[in-house]
């Protein structure tokens, strides 16, 4: 039977980097300050049925991948048995050599199960049992999976018409793990047609209890949910942008003329909607700055282009790519016109496109004032960028460019609950990247230093960042 290949060195090249992954970075607790779980499967302390349900539900990266090797929608999102689902899964995985959900499989199958074989036809059976029961176990319940990975802290992606019942219910449980609201605007101003928002201004109507006749009653309800999430202990925001569009004259256009266009069920043009956007843009980030939160802009992705895949299945289900967006302007003018009034916060900009890495990398400095450590900051490598290459990529621009000693580090941004070992992999591909400068006589061989250095990336500046 074939063994994993993860050993206890895997991907440390040379003593040094080793040693800073050993003595600095593995031991430390995670602080996941972007993901997508559901808070209420953490609230309910939910017991998942089987493997299938707790690895394959809901993580389009392994979809992907199997649509790509010819397996059909049914063993993926349809109604074949999940034992079934998950024999496919095990045929794609042999399949997936080089692409990080090889490397990520079989960390999660070592770190949650003990299973060091390689999973393949051959040992899925065996594997599948395994977990299963396990899986039944009160210590593999969603809680524990959380404290299992010495997860300190989780930051979900909540929409701001949510009641955050799981949350408050969370806050009152001590289970080791900090569960946290992030604010996620993105239904109020993207959107595309007049019918889509007046039916989530309803929903932010009732949830506020502000009755949104004008611009600024929007404005209003707004804030009441912004300081709704500051009570129930959110600090951060979260914004999903193909790109931040800058208006060519936002003078020219009166928000609460668009306001009553929308009200009357009719669409805004693309002008229109791009005024709309950056004016409630800039006035959410004002009041996040108020209350001394941190924002977050992802922005690249090209979303939902397979209109007959999105008909049947809807929207995050894998058929997003990367965008090749002009960024560098307009992000910088939305930046400046908020720094302008000093009321630029905790930023962090998340870039999907590797061709703009190095724009990002050095944007960031433009408004780091010497306020905040590392007030804004270049996000981890994001998606499509979450991968050897592309956090080799993201950190060696980070490096030319910037402070990679204030780097705030890593995130899952995963809807699975057995997807912490990420960390794992970003710890290790630090230490190897910082090792083999030291190997390479770049740098000093300062294990203390160094050491600091690596431990902060990885845990004790987000830890401080975000005040947590």
């Amino acid at each position: 039977m074939k063994e994993s290949f993860i050993t206890d060195n895997f991907l440390l090249k040379g003593d040094f980097a080793q040693k800073l992954y050993h003595g600095y970075a593995c031991s430390l607790p995670v602080i996941d300050y972007h993901n997508h779980l559901p808070p209420e499967e953490i609230a309910q302390n939910r017991q998942f049925e089987n493997l299938t349900r707790a690895w394959l539900s809901g993580d389009h990266y392994k979809w992907r991948a199997m649509r790509t090797l010819g397996i059909g929608e049914e063993f993926i999102t349809g109604n074949k048995p999940d034992h079934e689902k998950f024999i496919k899964w095990s045929k794609t995985v042999p399949y997936t050599l080089r692409n990080p959900l090889y490397h990520w499989t079989h960390l999660e199958l070592l770190r949650y199960f003990n299973v060091p074989e390689l999973l393949q036809p051959e040992t899925a059976d065996a594997i599948y049992k395994r977990a299963n029961a396990l899986l039944g176990t009160p210590e593999f319940s969603t809680r524990s999976l959380l404290t299992r990975m010495n997860v300190e802290i989780v930051c979900t992606t909540d929409d701001p018409v949510d009641n955050l019942h799981a949350h408050r219910t969370l806050s009152q449980a001590d289970f080791g793990t900090r569960v946290l609201p992030t604010f996620r605007p993105d239904k109020v101003y993207n959107f595309t047609s007049a019918t889509e928002y007046l039916r989530y201004q309803d929903k932010l109507a009732q949830a506020s209890g502000i009755e949104i006749t004008s611009y600024d009653d929007l404005l209003l309800a707004l804030q009441k949910r912004v300081n709704y999430f500051h009570e129930a202990g959110g600090r951060l925001a979260d914004h999903g942008l193909a790109r931040i569009s800058v208006p060519g004259n936002p003078g020219g256009y009166n928000p609460q003329k668009l306001f009553e266009k929308l009200n009357k069920h009719e669409s805004l043009n693309p002008d229109e909607a791009v005024v709309f956007q950056y004016k409630l843009l800039s006035e959410l980030c004002r009041m996040y700055h108020k209350l001394g939160w941190t924002q977050q802009f992802h922005v690249g992705a090209l979303r939902n282009t397979n209109t007959r895949m999105m008909k049947q299945l809807g929207p995050d289900t894998g058929f997003d790519s990367i965008g090749d967006f002009s960024q560098a302007t307009a992000l910088a003018t939305f930046l400046n016109d908020l720094d302008s009034t000093n009321q630029l916060g905790k930023t962090i900009i998340y870039n999907l496109n590797p061709a703009d890495n190095e724009v990002f990398a050095s944007m960031i400095g433009n408004f780091n004032d010497g306020s905040v450590k590392g007030k804004v900051q270049y996000g981890s490598a994001w998606w499509f960028l979450d991968q050897k290459d592309g956090m080799e990529k993201q950190l060696n621009a980070l490096s030319n460019l910037g402070l990679l000693s204030c780097f705030i580090g890593m995130l899952t941004d995963s809807r699975s609950f057995l997807s912490f070992p990420r960390h794992e992999y970003f710890r290790r591909i630090l230490c190897n990247l910082i090792g083999q400068d030291v190997e390479n006589g770049e740098l000093p061989k300062d294990e203390k230093w160094l050491g600091k250095i690596v431990s902060d990336i990885c845990y004790h500046n987000a830890k401080a960042y975000f005040g947590f």
